[in-house]
């Protein structure tokens, strides 16, 4: 079993698809209609096409909300956490740990950014971004939350390694974003060129 087991069997994206898409990456908002008057894909095209995207697990909307100091002021940092298993801890075990969780609040809604299971030297690992009021705050909430989270899950003994990197600011994400660059009033900037939208 693989984390992405619910996924439908991959499949390239035809033409109107793909214009679709883009026109939802320029801003995720935009209704079948708007999508129709701007790409000159008929609107109940438009309609089937993203129902069948959505419901294939191809196509997702996420609302992101800057709590770092450029946005609401609750964090101040942000640090990249790789925490490697021991030998034994398994894929499956990971996955059943995160299904276990979906509508509950926990101490990882609160602190984690975003969150990657990973493979290090035939090892398990999750790969998180944390947030914090500072520096030292992200330690100790990693110390003092996540882990004994973890060990609790996992076993006294289930952590191998942890090793840590302090991100400054983000350049790039869902490789079309450029904050810095293309982003205005949360969304694609009206300036930036159709053909810099990268679908596959």
């Amino acid at each position: 079993m693989t984390y992405s087991d619910n996924k439908s069997q991959s499949r390239g994206l035809d033409e109107q698809e793909r214009m679709i898409v883009r026109a939802l990456v320029r801003d995720s908002r935009l209704s079948d209609n708007q999508i129709g008057k701007l790409t000159g894909v008929p609107t109940p095209t438009v309609r089937r096409k993203r129902k069948r995207l959505e419901e294939a697990g191809l196509l997702s909307y996420f609302c992101a909300l800057d709590m770092q100091e450029t946005g609401t002021g609750k964090f101040g940092a942000r640090h990249l956490y790789v925490i490697k298993f021991r030998i034994g801890i398994t894929l499956r075990q990971i996955v059943e740990e995160i299904k276990s969780e979906p509508n509950v609040r926990t101490i990882f809604t609160d602190l984690i950014y975003e969150s990657h299971i990973a493979e290090i030297d035939g090892r398990i690992a999750l790969v998180m971004v944390i947030e914090g009021k500072h520096d030292a705050d992200i330690v100790e909430n990693v110390q003092g939350k996540i882990v004994p989270s973890l060990r609790k899950n996992h076993g006294p003994d289930s952590i191998e390694e942890i090793s840590t990197i302090r991100l400054l600011s983000p350049i790039r994400i869902f490789h079309n974003y450029v904050p810095m660059v293309n982003m205005h009033h949360g969304i694609l900037s009206d300036k930036w060129p159709k053909d810099a939208i990268f679908v596959a």
